[in-house]
């Protein structure tokens, strides 16, 4: 039988993890979400939304056809880690065109095996007959649960400089599409980026639009958390450095402002733009 893919499961975020022995605890890698499936026909290897790329994983499509199963459709996020063991975004789209031998696919859930749908089965049991079918040491790796209180691994993932923590309902099925049985909680960090101009208008909140260093490409705004003294300099620097609007960018309430101003944002870990952001404090590039 030809098995098809199957629309992921995708988390819910949240501030904080879920307390409660009904959780399990896992790090939330920072790759691609993918979904290797093994039948009489091969390896297929699908993207979050069912693009077959197969041809781009070649090596691990290679690992997947020496798993001791019949057929499979395993659920998990492909990865590249730096030389720190952290997983690396950045690094993982290079390592795909150039270096395949660095990609690793993490395994977390086991939808389908030998025949049997397993997605009504609960999500401890799908997963102890995953960690079992996959062999130490290999390109496809089990993702462990991460034992201890809740609040104390997130405290260690954060310190970590990982990109968060997946916690899944111990009892729960699978069920395509977005879940509470899932949450995933993200640690924050802070970084630099380039400020285009700020964004005021009557009423609302304001906002500093930001870009990549060096690039110039928007990655997104930050809420202004300055405080009064802080935000009158910042507003005053502004109007110093007043200058035209970015390329195809058309924001009437903003106040442009020519290269030179940096700021310091706290934003979302893992993600490519910036999400859940505000701006903490900004300098001049000397």
């Amino acid at each position: 039988m030809r098995l098809k893919f199957i629309e992921p499961l995708t988390p819910t975020l949240v501030e904080k993890p879920p307390e409660g022995d009904g959780w399990i605890h896992e790090v939330k890698f920072d790759g691609y979400r993918s979904q290797i499936v093994k039948d009489a026909e091969g390896v297929r290897i699908f993207t979050r939304r069912g693009l077959d790329w197969t041809s781009k994983y070649r090596d691990l499509a290679k690992a997947a056809a020496e798993l001791e199963v019949e057929s499979a459709i395993i659920d998990g996020e492909i990865i590249v880690l730096n030389d720190k063991g952290k997983s690396d975004f950045a690094a993982l789209r290079k390592a795909i065109t150039r270096r395949q031998h660095d990609l690793y696919f993490v395994a977390f859930d086991l939808l389908h095996l030998n025949g049997h749908d397993l997605r009504d089965m609960p999500l401890e049991d799908r997963r102890e007959i995953l960690a079992e079918m996959i062999p130490e040491g290999g390109r496809i790796q089990f993702s462990q649960a991460l034992p201890g209180e809740a609040k104390a691994i997130f405290h260690l993932v954060d310190l970590a400089g990982l990109e968060g923590l997946v916690s899944k309902r111990k009892d729960s099925k699978y069920r395509s599409g977005p879940s509470t049985n899932w949450l995933k909680a993200k640690c924050y960090a802070i970084g630099e980026f380039d400020l285009l101009g700020v964004e005021r208008e009557a009423g609302k909140p304001a906002f500093a639009l930001m870009a990549e260093r060096g690039t110039g490409r928007y990655v997104g705004s930050a809420f202004i958390t300055l405080n009064r003294e802080m935000r009158e300099r910042l507003w005053e620097r502004v109007q110093q450095h007043a200058g035209a609007a970015p390329k195809g960018m058309k924001r009437p309430a903003t106040q442009w402002v020519k290269p030179g101003l940096i700021g310091r944002v706290k934003h979302l870990r893992g993600e490519e733009d910036l999400r859940h952001a505000s701006l903490q404090d900004f300098r001049e590039e000397r």
